[in-house]
C-alpha cells in the first residue's frame, strides 16, 4: 500500500530553536514505518513545497488542465495514497494553518474511505494535543477518518536528532513501539478498506457533491 506523511508546518527560522521541529518528527515518523512495514511506499508531503497563496483557490476550482501542476501532482498522490499521516505543530490550540490550507485545497472525494493518523509535537510538555482533538473533527470532514490512537512528542527537540534518529537507542525502541500503536491501527484499517474499495466502490454508493450549491438539498 501506499501512504503520505504530511509534513505541516512551513516555519524555517529562529527563534523559535531548533528551525522546523516537525521535519525531525516526520522523519522519525517515516523510519518507524519502513522499519515496521518495509513493504509499503512512504512518502513524505512537506507544506514548505507548495505556495501558501495570499488568494485561496481551491485545486478542483480551476478549469480542467488549468490548475498549477504542483496540486495536479499533489491531487494524483492523494487519490493513489491508501491512507495519511498529518504531522502538525499546534497554533493557539489548533492544528497548522498552512497544513489545513494544503488539505482544503482538495475535494473529500480524493480523500475519503481511507484512515489518517494524527502525529502532534510541541518543545514544549504538551506535545500540541489539543491540536490534535481539532484534527480529529477536521480529518472526518475530510472523509479519511482518524484511528483512535495519536501520537503526541512533547520536548520533541531533546527526543529527536535533526536527522529523525532517536537521541539514544533505548529511546529509539521505546519511541518507536509508542508510534506503532497508532501505526498497525492505521495498516489495519488501511488494508480494510483497500480490499472493501476493490469489491465495491463507495463513489457509485455516495456520489461525489459537483453541482452548484444552490441546488443541494436543504437540510
Amino acid at each position: 500500500m501506499k501512504f503520505l506523511v504530511f509534513l505541516g508546518t512551513i516555519r524555517d527560522s529562529t527563534p523559535p530553536k531548533p528551525a522546523r521541529l516537525g521535519a525531525r518528527v516526520a522523519k522519525a515518523c517515516i523510519a518507524c514505518l519502513n522499519s515496521y512495514y518495509p513493504n509499503h511506499e512512504i512518502e513524505l508531503v512537506d507544506v514548505l513545497d507548495y505556495p501558501q497563496d495570499a488568494v485561496f483557490k481551491p485545486h478542483f476550482a480551476y478549469p480542467k488542465g488549468k490548475a498549477p501542476s504542483a496540486l495536479d501532482d499533489l491531487a494524483e498522490k492523494i487519490a493513489a495514497a491508501d491512507g495519511y499521516i498529518l504531522v502538525s505543530p499546534e497554533y493557539n490550540h489548533s492544528m497548522s494553518p498552512a497544513l489545513a490550507n494544503l488539505l482544503n485545497h482538495f475535494g473529500s472525494s480524493l480523500f475519503s474511505y481511507k484512515p489518517s493518523a494524527i502525529v502532534t509535537y510541541s518543545a514544549g510538555q504538551w506535545g500540541g494535543m489539543r491540536a490534535a482533538i481539532g484534527m480529529r473533527s477536521f480529518l472526518s470532514e475530510l472523509g479519511c477518518l482518524p484511528v483512535s490512537a495519536m501520537i503526541h512528542i512533547g520536548k520533541a527537540q531533546t527526543v529527536f536528532n535533526d536527522d529523525g534518529t532517536a537521541q539514544s537507542d533505548e529511546e529509539r525502541s521505546s519511541w518507536f513501539d509508542y508510534f506503532n500503536r497508532t501505526f498497525a491501527q492505521l495498516i489495519w484499517w488501511a488494508q480494510a478498506t483497500q480490499t472493501h474499495r476493490a469489491e465495491q466502490d463507495p463513489h457509485n454508493i455516495i456520489a461525489d457533491f459537483k453541482k452548484d450549491p444552490a441546488q443541494r438539498n436543504a437540510p
